[in-house]
């Protein structure tokens, strides 16, 4: 089973659901914005990743944090901010078979989906 948790409208989401349907990969689509998600996730997704790289640094909802705020985060504080904010996580994270990969790279979805 593999399950995609993004939002619709991201353009590496976009990317990356087209990557699998081009590949004939089957997935559940958890939307963010509509659907949420749960601390235990999101704990489990720091634990194995690491905060720094859950959260997206690149978009709109991490520069509008104020400056104390991003000088100041911890794992705790980044998974407060991304409870009430799930646009601030990167995306898209894909569970394939009890693995998980951040973002895109065709090139790794390529060895994740055939390793």
């Amino acid at each position: 089973m593999t399950i995609l948790y993004a939002i619709p409208n991201c353009n590496t989401v976009k990317k990356a659901r087209t990557w699998l349907e081009e590949n004939n990969i089957e997935y559940d689509f958890h939307n963010y914005k509509k659907q949420g998600i749960d601390e235990s996730s999101l704990k489990q997704w720091v634990a194995e990743f690491g905060w720094e790289t859950i959260i997206n640094r690149k978009g709109m909802t991490w520069r509008k944090l104020d400056e104390d705020t991003r000088n100041n985060m911890n794992s705790e504080k980044a998974i407060a901010i991304m409870l009430e904010n799930q646009s601030i996580i990167k995306r898209p994270l894909i569970i394939h078979n009890d693995r998980k990969i951040l973002g895109f790279n065709e090139a790794e979805y390529q060895e994740f989906f055939n390793g």
